[in-house]
C-alpha cells in the first residue's frame, strides 16, 4: 500500500479517502483458505484426522493459523460452511449440543401466544456441536476455538459425546411428539429429531485449538490427533507475505529486514504473532512508506510484545 497519514491532528475538517484495507480485514468477512500455508508436517496431521475419524488438537500461540486449518479443509474437501464454538470459561457441553428456552415457552404458553398448542420447536435450537453430529452424507466441519480457555471438566465432559458421536435432548425424549423439527446452528434449516436422540452418521471434521496454556487429561488426548504448530521462519514468513498481499519481499531490502527482526524477536523469546508482521508489512511495504524516524515508531508500535499491557 501507499502510507498516508489521513489524521493530522489539527482538528480541521476535511475529504479524506481511505485505501483500500489489508485482505483479512474487509467485510464481510470472507476465510483466508487460500492464503494459509500449511507448516510442515499439519498436512499430515490433517490427514491423520480424517482417516481416523479423531479430532485434530492444534497448539500454537495466538495468530499462528490455528483456527484457518479448518477453513483451508473445509473448502478443499466441501465440506460446507464452518461450525465454530469458541470456548470461555463458561462454555458447557449442553450450550454446545443444544439451546433450550424454557422461560421463553412459558411465556408464550401465559400470554397465550401459542394458541392452545403446546409446540416445543420454536424453544429449541441445536447449538455447532450438536449440528455437527446431525445425520449426513458427508461430514461437517467444526472449530472448537481455544480449548484451553474451558473450565477444567469441559474436555472431560467432551468424551462421551466424541467416542459415541451421539447424543440426548431430554426436553424431547420426554415430549408427546415423537419427531421434532429442531433448528440448526447457523441458519433456519430444521432437521428432523426423533425422541430426543441425535447419532452422526459421518464423524465430523473436528479442529480444536490451544493456546497452549494448560494440560488437558491423557484420556481426551488419546482421542485426538495432535500437532504443535512450529515457530515460522524466514522462507515461511515470506510465503504468507506473497500469499496474503502479493509481495515478493527482495533479498536485502526493508521487507526482509522487517522478517527477519520479527523472527529474532521470536527466537529471543518474545510474545508475537504473525498477524502483527503482516499489519507492519501492509502499512511499510510500498512507494510512499515512511522515512526511518516515523518508521520505527510504527514497526514498535504494531509490533508491540502481546505480554505487555
Amino acid at each position: 500500500m501507499t502510507w498516508s497519514p489521513y489524521y493530522t491532528g489539527d482538528g480541521v475538517p476535511r475529504d479524506v479517502e481511505l485505501a483500500p484495507p489489508p485482505p483479512w480485514r474487509t467485510f464481510p468477512r470472507r476465510p483466508m483458505a487460500r492464503e494459509f500455508q500449511p507448516p510442515p508436517g499439519l498436512v499430515e496431521s490433517v490427514n491423520a484426522a480424517l482417516h481416523l475419524r479423531r479430532p485434530l488438537l492444534v497448539t500454537g500461540p495466538a495468530g499462528s493459523g490455528k483456527s484457518t486449518v479448518v477453513e483451508q479443509v473445509a473448502g478443499e474437501l466441501k465440506l460446507g460452511a464452518v461450525l465454530r464454538w469458541h470456548i470461555t470459561s463458561r462454555s458447557t457441553l449442553t450450550d454446545a449440543l443444544y439451546r433450550y428456552d424454557a422461560l421463553g415457552r412459558i411465556h408464550a404458553q401465559r400470554l397465550g401466544l401459542s394458541d392452545g398448542v403446546d409446540d416445543i420447536a420454536p424453544f429449541l435450537q441445536l447449538g455447532p456441536l450438536g449440528t455437527a453430529l446431525l445425520p449426513a452424507d458427508r461430514p461437517r466441519a467444526l472449530l472448537i476455538d481455544e480449548v484451553d480457555k474451558s473450565d477444567l471438566d469441559l474436555p472431560s465432559d467432551l468424551l462421551d459425546v466424541l467416542e459415541r458421536g451421539e447424543y440426548e435432548i431430554p426436553e424431547l425424549a420426554r415430549y408427546k411428539d415423537d419427531v421434532v423439527e429442531v433448528r440448526q446452528w447457523g441458519d433456519d434449516e430444521r432437521h428432523p429429531v426423533e425422541r430426543g436422540r441425535v447419532r452422526c452418521t459421518q464423524f465430523p471434521f473436528i479442529v480444536m485449538t490451544s493456546n497452549g496454556e494448560r494440560d488437558f487429561p491423557a484420556a481426551f488426548l488419546r482421542r485426538c490427533v495432535r500437532y504443535t504448530m512450529p515457530p515460522p521462519d524466514v522462507p515461511l514468513l515470506r510465503r504468507m507475505i506473497l500469499a496474503h498481499l502479493s509481495i515478493d519481499i527482495e533479498d536485502g531490502g526493508p521487507v526482509l529486514e522487517l522478517v527477519e527482526e520479527f523472527v529474532s524477536r521470536l527466537d529471543r523469546g518474545d510474545s508475537l504473532a504473525v498477524d502483527q508482521l503482516l499489519n507492519a508489512v501492509h502499512v511499510l511495504a510500498g512507494d510512499a512508506a515512511p522515512d526511518d524516524g516515523r518508521r520505527r515508531q510504527l514497526v514498535d508500535l504494531l509490533l508491540r510484545e502481546l505480554s505487555r499491557a
